[in-house]
């Protein structure tokens, strides 16, 4: 059983308690646009269009969900508000699944891909070594070793942070400290994790936007140097955003997409705002899974992505 089959009220009350700015402002939006109405009508799918907008859903894709339930109100003929609320999580939810966000259920890696190499990438400040911590204590508390590789190089906060993690969790951390190559780090934590018959090797990079092209070279040569041991290295490429930050998480994937393939997606700080909806524009515009949300400071309240969970509590009316 996965590290949450003991713990699901548990996780869900933390997502509840995390997703309750989020939650608590759309509720009162919603109710403030349905009040007095009986019917589905276009006067509240505009304001419902303005209530997914003004939550960080983003235009384009608060524009399907409209055009969705449009057809279902048109399909169905009368649809009253008590049934508004069902189906947009309904279509939310079929929106996420076309957009491959799986539902994870367990820190667990493919039998065949061992070790498993997952390459971090995120600017500075979006929680992407904390991110790299917790995922180290929950790789562990689920059974599997783990290597860490501290190749954010150019800040010392980001090395030092990363060994305290490390000797916080119990697992070893390849460091070449400040100013050093970032590939060169790279290359020493995988060979050590090879050497080591580890299950995971995380590997935080470098969060700098400001030259792309350096950036894209810069991941390009410690994705080079990996391959040297592990051929089809790294395994996956989770990108972190601050999910607090609402529309600059837009702006932040757009540009990491362009300087590597990323193959997930880790929207954190969503305790701490009412900005919630980012996680659906997100997975909707990119077209990448989203594997963990953080709605929370303990290392448990980074959390798994669930679909119909993460709708549930964004859409919840406590």
């Amino acid at each position: 059983m996965g590290i949450f089959g003991f713990f699901s009220k548990e996780k869900k009350e933390s997502l509840d308690q995390g997703l309750q700015k989020s939650s608590q402002s759309i509720f009162s939006k919603l109710s403030k646009a349905v009040v007095g109405k009986s019917k589905v009508d276009e006067e509240i799918l505009d304001e419902l269009e303005e209530v997914l907008i003004t939550s960080d859903v983003g235009v384009d894709t608060t524009i399907k969900i409209i055009e969705r339930i449009e057809e279902r109100v048109a399909r169905d003929k009368y649809v009253n508000t008590d049934e508004l609320d069902t189906i947009l999580r309904e279509e939310i939810i079929g929106l996420l699944e076309e957009n491959q966000s799986q539902d994870f259920l367990d820190f667990d890696i493919p039998q065949d891909k061992k070790p498993y190499v997952i390459m971090v990438v995120g600017v500075n400040g979006v929680g992407k070594t904390t991110t790299i911590g917790k995922l180290a204590s929950l790789f562990k508390n689920a059974g599997k070793s783990v290597v860490l590789g501290a190749a954010d190089t150019f800040r010392a906060a980001a090395v030092d942070q990363l060994i305290l993690w490390g000797n916080r969790v119990g697992v070893p951390v390849v460091s070449h400290g400040m100013n050093t190559d970032p590939a060169s780090v790279a290359f020493d934590t995988v060979k050590k994790g090879k050497e080591e018959n580890a299950d995971v090797i995380i590997i935080d990079t470098a969060g700098r936007l400001h030259t792309k092209v350096n950036l894209m070279n810069e991941l390009t040569k410690i994705k080079r140097v990996m391959q040297k041991f592990i051929p089809d290295a790294p395994h996956e490429i989770l990108l972190v955003l601050d999910g607090s930050t609402g529309q600059n998480a837009f702006i932040q994937a757009k540009e990491f997409t362009k300087a590597t393939e990323v193959t997930s997606l880790a929207i954190t700080k969503l305790d701490g705002t009412a900005k919630g909806g980012v996680v659906i524009g997100i997975s909707d515009q990119f077209k990448i899974p989203v594997k963990y949300i953080g709605v929370g400071e303990k290392v448990t309240d980074l959390q798994l992505f669930n679909r119909k969970e993460f709708v549930d509590s964004l859409f919840s009316k406590k």
